[in-house]
């Protein structure tokens, strides 16, 4: 909606411009008439519509024709002023004013044009018979009123139908030469009416539309006033009720009857609720609302979010799959302009059997959107209509944006729930396969995929002590030993080798020196295809004495030429270095799943050491200095403080088991 309102008026000369301006500020005919009111604003508290209003007036005496042109230029809305009283004036509305207007704006961007009687109180007739034809043939007319400003008839209403004109203009909704809505406006309001139809059976039952009215007008209908309108339909359209709720075409037409009836307010008010502006196109402020991201902060989905999301995927999962068909996707998708999601989306997330996103994929892909570009995300919910749905002021509010990671790595504890994982490697060293692999798919299935139909991104969940967290795989071409601070920036870095290659592992070992090693981002070692053959590496030390050099878990090695699923197992222990890159835990027998690997993380676990350490000194600080040590009242303290601490110890390995 414009911010303020400019109103020109013109007309042949002694016809009451002046008069009706001054009538409407003094609200009493002036006794005395200046050649020309000076311009006026009328501030937006004393408006119908809360928006400042600018009122020009023009005359021919004063002011010349290029000024005029200047001021035709800048007006919103024009009123062409006549006398009813006066013929010669009202013919020179179509032989002189409107040529005029029309010459000097814009054919595709027409400016509202009202026509004004004014000196209704001179006669007894009205001019409209004379009028109508003038409208039926000028369409950028909006309408006619007749007024008088010795006897305040009408003047602001004047005022408030050229203010209308312009905030509800009628020309990008409706086409009066063929009687019905532009296709731009239908487009728009059957956008509308498919987010409205939370259930998609393609009819808004009352329960829908009481949601609809409160999200516009903030109030609910009442049941006898959603009769009322749906019988209206009823008579007027065969199809446009169906199982007692409103049916697309019978919204459409209720939107028609509004127009024609001269409520334009009411399908603008609807459009704007529903983040369009006076073109009809979605405004950046909806789709793009404002989002403050601190560096070293990443984006995430909250929990309002993933409802929402789940909600969509519901409604647009027709057969209860839980995956969308490719015509499902497609009929999601209709509320956006264009297809978001292109073919690699399939090669990124999970899919069944038959190549359709999963559900679990479906979430994927949004949470990387979110980490990756969180301003598309942003965008792709307001197609959605998350803000309407789930009754926020925006959909900035669907985002979480996580605290520094400098933070985390202080307090030794994240609230983060997607982790990114660069993957290094040298050319055909396995890792494409390698996140593959990660969204289940061994190699059989890994050779279906088309080369053009690759991605670079894999992300799907993990579970690490019963928590559900995201992993982002990120596959980057390091043809050199040069990587950019942004391909060095993730959570956990895994650098894979090709263990039948016997020059594959100098890469990453080169790697790792130049950009890992004195970093705090963990890393680990992947020794892929180990199902062939494996070679000895060339370079000095072995991939093994390499990583107990460097306090690294030992090389993890991984196949996906399987025949069932391949194993998660590598791709839980990425994410656990990822949640906490200060344990450095280390798994004995690489299982990592064990009774004995769960106690041996455990008990070299930095917290345990830390709080052994505290308690110990404590113990120390407290009873030592105070009392004798051979005091029983001394060990009899210890003694039940070594049992705690036991206890204590039992009951997280427990726990750890049990989440294992």
């Amino acid at each position: 909606m414009r911010k303020d309102v400019r109103i020109l008026l013109v007309g042949e000369p002694r016809v009451g411009k002046t008069s009706l301006i001054m009538s409407l500020v003094s609200e009493e005919f002036p006794d005395e008439v200046p050649p020309r009111a000076e311009e006026i604003t009328i501030p937006a508290d004393v408006t119908p519509e809360r928006v400042p209003t600018h009122i020009v007036d023009y005359s021919e005496a004063e002011q010349t024709d290029e000024q005029l042109y200047q001021e035709i230029s800048k007006a919103n809305v024009i009123c062409i002023v006549y006398a009813v009283n006066n013929k010669n004036s009202i013919e020179k509305v179509t032989s002189q004013w409107i040529p005029l207007i029309n010459d000097r704006t814009d054919k595709d961007s027409r400016v509202p044009l009202i026509l004004v009687g004014n000196k209704s109180d001179l006669v007894e007739h009205s001019s409209m018979e004379t009028i109508l034809p003038i409208m039926n043939q000028y369409t950028e007319i909006e309408t006619c009123v007749e007024c008088s400003a010795k006897n305040l008839k009408n003047i602001s209403e004047l005022f408030y139908y050229a203010q209308k004109a312009v905030l509800h203009p009628t020309g990008p909704l409706y086409c009066p030469e063929e009687k019905e809505m532009k296709p731009a406006c239908i487009k728009a309001l059957t956008r509308i009416f498919k987010i409205t139809d939370q259930d998609n059976d393609g009819i808004l039952n009352d329960a829908e539309l009481n949601f609809f009215q409160r999200a516009c007008f903030n109030t609910p209908l009442a049941p006898q006033a959603l009769e009322d309108v749906k019988n209206v339909v009823r008579k007027n359209m065969s199809d446009g009720v169906f199982d007692n709720g409103l049916t697309l075409k019978g919204f459409l037409f209720l939107h028609t009857l509004f127009i024609q009836r001269g409520r334009h307010e009411t399908t603008w008010t609807v459009l704007r609720r529903f983040g369009y502006d006076d073109d009809l196109e979605l405004t950046q402020d909806y789709l793009f609302p404002p989002l403050k991201i601190p560096p070293d902060c990443t984006t995430e989905l909250n929990h309002n979010a993933y409802l929402f999301l789940q909600s969509v995927f519901d409604k647009h999962d027709l057969d209860r799959d839980c995956g969308l068909s490719p015509d499902e996707l497609k009929d999601l998708f209709k509320v956006f302009p264009y297809m978001p999601w292109g073919p690699d989306v399939h090669n990124t997330v999970c899919t069944n059997d038959r190549g359709w996103i999963t559900y679990q994929g479906y979430l994927s892909q949004w949470t990387l959107t979110t980490y990756l570009d969180v301003q598309r995300c942003l965008e792709y919910m307001g197609y959605l209509g998350y803000s309407i749905i789930s009754e926020q002021e925006s959909q900035a509010a669907a985002v979480t944006v996580t605290r520094d990671k400098k933070i985390d790595l202080q307090k030794k504890q994240t609230q983060r729930n997607v982790f990114r994982c660069n993957v290094i490697g040298m050319k055909g060293c396995g890792k494409s396969a390698f996140l593959q692999a990660f969204l289940g798919r061994n190699l059989m299935r890994q050779r279906q995929i088309r080369e053009d139909h690759k991605s670079f991104y894999a992300i799907s969940t993990t579970y690490v002590y019963g928590q559900e967290k995201y992993l982002l795989l990120h596959e980057l071409f390091a043809d050199s030993e040069f990587l950019s601070d942004s391909e060095i920036s993730c959570d956990v870095v895994c650098l894979v080798y090709d263990s039948s290659n016997p020059s594959s592992f100098e890469f990453c070992a080169r790697i790792f020196k130049q950009h890992f090693m004195d970093s705090k981002t963990p890393c680990m070692i992947v020794a892929a295809k180990s199902d062939l053959h494996e070679v000895k590496q060339d370079c000095s030390p072995s991939p093994s004495d390499f990583c107990r050099k460097h306090k690294m878990p030992p090389p993890q090695p991984f196949t996906c030429n399987t025949v069932d699923v391949p194993s998660k197992d590598i791709y839980i222990k990425l994410t656990t270095m990822a949640m906490y890159p200060h344990a450095r835990l280390r798994c004995m027998c690489t299982c990592n799943r064990c009774t004995f690997c769960v106690c041996q993380n455990f008990l070299n676990s930095d917290l345990l050491h830390s709080v052994k350490t505290k308690l110990y000194t404590a113990v120390l600080n407290r009873h030592v200095m105070q009392a004798d040590l051979k005091s029983s009242t001394f060990w009899l303290r210890a003694s039940v403080g070594a049992t705690m601490f036991a206890v204590l110890g039992f009951a997280m390995y427990r726990a750890l088991l049990k989440q294992r």
